[in-house]
């Protein structure tokens, strides 16, 4: 097993068990405690994990739950940011929506408007703008990933690349004032990365529970965002970090 991959299934043990020994970890992995102390120092270098004196490790990372748990989680929140979100998209924009369960809301508020172009790699976001008379929307296709209605790999990549827009409203599982946007699947990072070079201004949508998380893969550092549009259940106190870090922050 590659390195990166041990890493992240120990992550991944540690969000289901809240907590891990050094002992069980390596008896999991069949390899050295030296081994995994050097993958727990790294983790923790990473601000993902943090250690006990007793070599026990302590859950402290975002990861994304299915889609399926994602879509109903905070209803009523993602309506309010997706509406707000909304508000900034004017007529005869070119806008990039990412793949995302409150990105689809602020899909849901985009119908009246005109000469408005959307691209998109989340099929129910372009479902939902189908008959919408004054929106044109492009799916740059891709590989539809399992369990989801997202489209990711190389022909989605390749289209984003020739694209420049005004603004992209980004779905991220983590974001935090210091290591700014972070992803627990490797494999959705540099798509992402790609609609955020593709914008003038990143904006990012985000429920209270993803604010001031962390989680594996580094997507794009705080200073790239514009702005975050989030509920009114995000605490003062990380409202504050994020505006510190010169992040324009609006609650919902």
């Amino acid at each position: 097993m590659l390195r990166v991959e041990r890493i992240k299934e120990i992550i991944e043990i540690v969000k289901k068990d809240k907590a891990a020994s050094v002992s069980k970890l390596a008896a999991t992995f069949n390899v050295h405690r030296a081994t995994i102390r050097r993958d727990l120092a790294e983790i923790e270098e990473r601000g993902l994990l943090t250690r006990t004196h007793g070599g026990i490790i302590e859950d402290d990372i975002t990861i994304e739950p299915p889609f399926s748990e994602r879509s109903q989680d905070h209803y009523e929140e993602k309506q309010r940011i997706g509406l707000k979100a909304a508000e900034l998209i004017g007529d005869d924009e070119h806008i990039i929506l990412d793949s995302g369960t409150t990105t689809l809301h602020v899909a849901k508020h985009l119908h009246n408007r005109k000469r408005l172009t959307i691209i998109t790699n989340d099929m129910n976001i372009a479902s939902e703008l189908r008959d919408a008379p004054g929106v044109k929307v492009i799916v740059p296709g891709g590989t539809l990933q399992r369990g989801t209605y997202m489209l990711n790999g190389m022909f989605t990549q390749n289209i984003l690349q020739t694209l420049h827009v005004q603004k992209v409203f980004i779905g991220i599982p983590a974001v935090h004032p210091l290591h700014g946007l972070t992803h627990s699947e490797i494999e959705f990072v540099y798509t992402k990365q790609l609609m955020i070079k593709a914008a003038k201004q990143i904006i990012v949508t985000a429920d209270h529970t993803k604010i001031g998380k962390i989680s594996l893969h580094t997507v794009a550092p705080a200073q790239s965002i514009d702005m975050i549009i989030t509920g009114k259940e995000t605490s003062d106190a990380n409202i504050k970090l994020f505006k510190e870090a010169g992040i324009d922050m609006i609650r919902v």
